[in-house]
């Protein structure tokens, strides 16, 4: 285990509407906000879209299993967004072997259910909101970390600095 510590910056509350894309905009708060280093947890519904629940089989480099969802579903979640060492968008070099992704990387994973189906797994894409979903996002300050993809997984992953 590696780690880092920190302490807790600005503290932003959210109200995302329907037909929100939630990656969408929490990577545009990211980048008005020039948020380097966050965690956040919401609670909601989500119209339609799409979530990775897990890989399909358990090997490295993993093959992730796509689950698309429609018609509403219940959400509660918690999510981290980190940038290149340079901040929003990533201008940075990366670490030996590494290569830094552009912009804020937006890492969510959720329970989702309706009636009595539950799906729990990562946000992806599109993923839009059904009438409204809550969000409370805390910034992390001092904490050295970004987001590089793994050459061994082809994962974009946290990188403790």
């Amino acid at each position: 285990m590696k780690y880092t510590k920190g302490s807790i910056g600005r503290i932003f509350l959210l109200r995302f509407e329907d037909d929100d894309i939630v990656l969408s905009e929490l990577d545009r708060l990211a980048r008005r906000e020039k948020l380097k280093a966050a965690t956040f947890i919401f609670l909601g519904a989500l119209k339609k879209g799409h979530i990775v629940t897990g890989p399909k089989k358990p090997v490295i480099p993993p093959e992730p299993n796509w689950k698309k969802f429609k018609d509403g579903w219940e959400v509660m979640g918690i999510g981290t967004i980190f940038t290149g060492s340079k901040g929003v968008p990533c201008t940075g070099g990366a670490p030996k072997g590494q290569r830094l992704v552009q912009g804020p990387q937006i890492h969510i994973h959720t329970s989702m259910g309706k009636k009595d189906r539950v799906i729990t797994g990562c946000v992806r894409k599109d993923s839009k909101v059904f009438l409204v979903v809550e969000a409370i996002v805390f910034e992390l300050k001092g904490v050295k970390a970004t987001k590089a993809i793994d050459p061994k997984t082809g994962l974009n992953l946290l990188k403790i600095l």
